[in-house]
Parts: structure tokens; C-alpha cells; sequence
């Protein structure tokens, strides 16, 4: 596996869980990731939200992405964890306003609007879990992101 590999699982499966540490608590929410590539995991949130503030004291975090399989089957997850980098790059952003307009309706002005947060999971690793490998995590095949 590699991480075109990864990139095209987490865009098939953009719903999925990211995982903060705020002090010694565990912090989970849902997201609906933008987009993947092989520059790592894409996100975007508003700069007040406590997600903000627990990536900028911690940055490291883990997301799963899970696609479920209809009954019986389990389907197929894949966590990855690294760390979360803020990006300010502006092309960028005007493309995310562009992409997801809803932002504009919710108040968001501009690609240089203080509200909007964009963030990147990177420089960590990916590992795919199926219901086969349950009892064999550890032996998981481990992909550089």
C-alpha cells in the first residue's frame, strides 16, 4: 500500500472521526473531510471552536475514516495518525470557498477571513483494520503520511 492508496480511501470516505487531547481528555467529533492527496489530510473549521485551540496546544491527533458493509460484514477502517498543520496559503483557501460555498453563507467573507481555519494531517502514519486482521492489529501494514 501506499499513500495514493490511503488518499483515495479517506476521499471515497470523507466522513470520519478526529481525535484531540485537550489536557489529559480524549476529545472526539465527526468531520466531513475537504479532501486528501499525497500533501497529507485536508480540513476546515472556525477558529473559535475548541478543536482550534486543543490542535494549536497539541497537534498531534489520529482521524479513522470507516466504509461499512452491508450485515454481516464489519467493513473496512483505516486510522491514521500525525499532526495537524495550519495553512494560511490563499490559492487554497479561495478554492475551499469555492468548493464549499455553504462557508460563505455562514458568515465567512474571504480566503483571509480570521474565522476560517484550514488544517492538514501529516507526518505521521495510516494503517487499514478489517474484522480479518481484528486480533492482529500490531501486524497492520504501516504507510508513511
Amino acid at each position: 500500500m501506499e499513500l495514493k492508496d490511503c488518499a483515495k480511501f479517506a476521499n471515497e470516505n470523507p466522513v470520519c472521526y478526529i481525535a484531540t487531547a485537550e489536557k489529559n481528555q480524549p476529545r472526539v467529533r465527526a468531520f466531513a473531510m475537504w479532501f486528501a492527496d499525497e500533501g497529507g489530510f485536508y480540513f476546515h473549521t472556525g477558529s473559535a471552536k475548541a478543536i482550534c485551540r486543543q490542535l494549536k496546544n497539541n497537534p498531534r491527533v489520529e482521524v479513522c475514516f470507516y466504509a461499512p458493509e452491508p450485515p454481516p460484514k464489519v467493513g473496512r477502517m483505516m486510522r491514521v495518525a500525525g499532526e495537524a498543520e495550519f495553512i494560511n496559503d490563499t490559492a487554497l483557501r479561495a478554492r475551499l470557498l469555492e468548493e464549499r460555498p455553504f462557508l460563505k453563507q455562514m458568515g465567512i467573507k474571504g480566503p483571509q477571513d480570521t474565522q476560517l481555519a484550514v488544517f492538514r494531517v501529516r507526518n505521521g502514519e495510516a494503517y487499514f483494520w478489517t474484522m480479518e486482521n481484528n486480533m492482529r492489529e500490531s501486524e497492520a501494514e504501516r504507510i508513511r503520511v
